[in-house]
């Protein structure tokens, strides 16, 4: 099966970060960015290809898919990493990175490929690891799972107003011995329980992005390498996050403007030129074009949030 991955916001990803002023800064040299989510690779030769051969790139990858694609890149300056971008103060010193891009979500390769179990209209194993050679895949964790644990999860992390009533369902088929193994015996299962969904809406697509956020520790990844983000950058370098769905993008808006301003307790007599200065601007928001929307209907939810390290601070 041929199956393409269209990177989102490429070029405003690209132009984001390249234009930012420690990229253009007559001082930088030896550049060093930040791929936070490899994929197949999309924004990784995108940037490389705007940057000078003194650069380098590290992209990370939990993917081993992924990782297999990347290695395939015959470019020096291109470190690949079978790691979460979690991690990324394992891979760089402090202040040493000139711009990072976190891509978060899920990748077409990984919702197209029926093996991986991320899809409730493909039939296949209810997997929806992303590290295949990590932790429990889904099927696993709903045989062992309690019916409050079931709740939980859905309702915290796929926002699903009839949390209660999957869990029900599941446990009462996990008792019969039928417990839910593949994709489609999940999503028939779901849809038997939840009987009202928005127009044009799947009734499992609230599950299914609650289990995989969930088997993959995405949000608990997400404010980690936000905080690493922010450790690793240079004054005046720049962090874009590219985020599909409301629960990520809150996260990222919160951290941005808890950063990008100063608490003063109310009252306290302190002038402006002794106030603290804060870690990051934020340089705006971006949303795709109506016309990148058509050609990639997956790309109409993305939201990017642009920040940059502001100059003379550490985080």
């Amino acid at each position: 099966m041929n199956i393409t991955h269209r990177p989102v916001l490429l070029a405003e990803a690209v132009t984001a970060l390249i234009s930012g002023p420690r990229i253009n800064s007559p001082e930088a040299s030896n550049l060093l960015l930040i791929d936070g989510t490899f994929g197949r690779g999309g924004h990784t030769q995108a940037l490389l290809s705007q940057l000078p051969a003194s650069a380098r790139m590290i992209s990370f990858d939990k993917d081993l898919d992924a990782i297999a694609v990347a290695e395939k890149i015959n470019d020096s300056r291109l470190r690949i990493v079978h790691d979460s971008f979690a991690q990324m103060d394992q891979y760089a010193e402090p202040e040493s990175v000139d711009g990072i891009l976190l891509d978060l979500g899920i990748s077409s390769p990984q919702v197209d490929e029926a093996h991986r179990g991320f899809s409730f209209r493909k039939d296949g194993p209810l997997d929806m690891r992303m590290n295949t050679d990590h932790g429990l895949t889904a099927a696993e964790w709903l045989e062992r799972a309690s019916p409050e644990d079931i709740t939980r999860v859905i309702k915290t992390y796929g926002e699903e107003r009839f949390a209660f009533q999957i869990a029900k369902a599941i446990v009462a088929k996990r008792e019969e011995g039928l417990s839910p193994k593949t994709t489609l015996q999940l999503a028939s299962l779901v849809a038997s329980v939840v009987r009202t969904r928005e127009v044009g809406q799947d009734p499992a697509t609230r599950t299914f992005q609650a289990l995989r956020i969930f088997i993959n520790r995405e949000l608990e990844d997400l404010e980690l390498g936000l905080k690493a983000a922010l450790k690793l950058l240079k004054p005046g370098a720049r962090l874009a996050v590219i985020s599909f769905h409301s629960l990520e993008d809150r996260i990222v808006k919160q951290f941005l403007q808890s950063h990008a301003k100063v608490e003063i307790p109310r009252g306290l007599p302190v002038r402006d030129r002794d106030l603290p200065q804060s870690a990051l601007e934020i340089i705006g928001r971006v949303k795709p074009s109506a016309e990148e929307v058509r050609e990639n209907p997956r790309a109409r939810s993305a939201i990017m949030r642009v920040a940059e390290k502001r100059a003379g601070v550490f985080a």
